[in-house]
């Protein structure tokens, strides 16, 4: 147990050589699994690990919690502990199915067992909740090739790869064991054939999308990220007018001097720089701050988007305010309007079910944003006057690949991710957040531009490659080249997020036939 978890977390860091461990980190722990005598003990290894993994993987997030929240650090450790087997429900399931499995088939079908481990751990991180989404295959973001796999079933397609090398790893051991090295050999070839095939389908890959990338860019961005963060905190102490005042004034002047640097498409704020409705002001210095910003795009002949907050019939909305400059001369800058669907539950948004005055003084950092609409694209004039359409993403809606599929085939050019991560500043959250997005990325084959408030701000290409960034906690502005390549669709685009519920109806066959078989061979 303590092996695995030492493993998965030096895996988990991206880091090499240590990166190498993702191939083997399970095996000791499915080792221990085969070896548990009672349903019951395949649980307890099962649930110890959730709570080890969680532990070291997310050893960050107690801290982010307690900054953003208030809520002490050790309620804030208790918290991420206890509700570890629910986060990383996959862990416990697994051992028991594979139990059961075990106990079921006996040795008349060895493949079983470790074929229905595979297939329960991938269905279930699919079913159950997971705040962060996080699955085994997102370490493998490190590598060029191996990564380029996730355009046939995203990041869960790359799990199943390292669950089935580690359990031919384990089985290479146990022949070793018992039959000796020739039979041992099999099962290592078999692991080596696994790997190869992802580099080798990765490697075609790459190929197709380097041939296809074209000369012009597709989009010149302006990226800013101004890295003014705990806008509340500022707000006591200098007045809410005085901090939107400061933030409007760093994000102009850095503008400015993007658009001194180059010709300019967009420009790029991130997700609520400008925190207030944009269009429905609260008083009369707020519709001046419109006022000024509009203005600003019109001078500048530059569209911009930046995050604000949106209202309609008493509901308040996080959302993306696009602004491009009147096609008539003096008129006022035409807006279209995204806003955030995908909400982080308890700290955006409470599910109406468990709604009440009494848990909002129990956690009384809840907020009352309304999801938008859903997944859906905006048009984008280029300074050629080409129209290009975007898929906006506001922060969490990264996490879900169905979505964010759904939005690029709505002939969708780019992915374009506004995003405020100041909360986890310093910590390992940025980077899995940025992840997540390159992901995104690879699996609709679409290049993206990603602005956050306090980094990591990035540009990536469709084959998941960071073309330039701007680090976490800094400040900058970056003018960002967007490439251009036509490739054929994705099996990910085409199908979304399709892995975990084929993989999960597969396990239950797998498993009622193991029970059924086993039933016959005792009657």
């Amino acid at each position: 147990m303590a092996a695995t978890t030492l493993a998965l977390w030096a895996f988990s860091l991206l880091q090499a050589p240590w990166t190498v461990l993702g191939w083997v980190a399970l095996v000791p722990w499915l080792a221990s699994v085969d070896q548990a005598r009672t349903s019951r003990e395949a649980l307890v290894l099962g649930g110890v690990l959730s709570a080890t993994f969680t532990a070291v993987v997310f050893s960050w997030f107690p801290r982010a919690l307690h900054s953003y929240s208030g809520a002490p650090v050790w309620l804030c450790w208790m918290l991420l502990l206890l509700t570890a087997p629910v986060f990383q429900l996959q862990f416990p399931v697994t051992a028991l199915a594979r139990h059961l499995a075990r106990r079921a088939v006996g040795t008349r079908a060895a493949w079983l067992p470790p074929m229905a481990s595979v297939l329960v751990f991938v269905g279930v991180e699919w079913l159950a909740p997971k705040p962060f989404a996080d699955t085994l295959g997102q370490a493998l973001v490190y590598s060029e090739r191996l990564r380029q796999g996730a355009d046939l079933a995203g990041a869960p397609g790359l799990t199943l790869v390292l669950l089935l090398v580690n359990e031919c790893l384990l089985a290479a051991v146990n022949a070793f064991r018992r039959r000796g090295a020739s039979f041992a050999l099999r099962r290592l070839l078999a692991a080596g054939a696994i790997v190869l095939a992802l580099m080798g389908y990765g490697a075609v890959r790459l190929h197709e999308l380097r041939a296809a990338t074209h000369a012009e860019p597709l989009l010149v961005v302006g990226a800013v990220q101004a890295n003014i963060t705990n806008y509340e905190k500022l707000k006591a102490e200098r007045g809410a007018y005085e901090v939107v005042r400061m933030v409007l004034d760093t994000h102009y002047a850095l503008s400015d001097g993007l658009l001194r640097e180059a010709p300019l498409d967009v420009l790029v704020w991130p997700e609520t720089v400008y925190p207030t409705p944009f269009g429905v002001p609260k008083s009369e210095a707020g519709a001046e701050l419109d006022a000024e910003i509009a203005g600003y795009v019109s001078a500048r002949a530059v569209p911009l988007i930046f995050g604000s907050y949106d209202v309609e019939d008493g509901r308040e909305f996080n959302a993306a305010m696009f602004l491009s400059p009147s096609a008539g001369e003096g008129g006022a800058p035409e807006r279209a309007v995204y806003r955030k669907s995908k909400l982080f539950p308890l700290t955006e948004w409470v599910p109406e079910a468990i709604d009440s005055e009494h848990l909002r003084a129990w956690l009384p950092w809840t907020g009352r944003w309304t999801p938008g609409p859903g997944p859906r694209t905006v048009a984008l004039r280029r300074r050629d006057g080409r129209m290009l359409r975007v898929a906006p993403l506001i922060c969490y809606d990264t996490l879900f690949p169905s979505y964010v599929a759904e939005e690029a085939r709505q002939d969708a050019d780019l992915l374009l991710t506004l995003s405020n991560d100041s909360w986890f500043a310093g910590t390992r959250g940025p980077g899995l957040h940025l992840t997540h997005a390159i992901f995104r990325s690879i699996e609709t084959r679409r290049p993206q531009v990603r602005v956050t408030n306090s980094g990591v701000s990035a540009l990536i290409d469709a084959s998941g490659e960071v073309l330039t960034d701007i680090g976490d906690d800094q400040r900058g502005a970056r003018v960002m080249r967007v490439p251009s390549a036509q490739v054929r669709p994705s099996l990910a685009l085409v199908w979304g997020n399709w892995l975990g519920p084929v993989a999960l109806v597969l396990a239950v066959l797998l498993l009622v036939g193991a029970a059924l078989g086993g039933r016959g061979t005792r009657l």
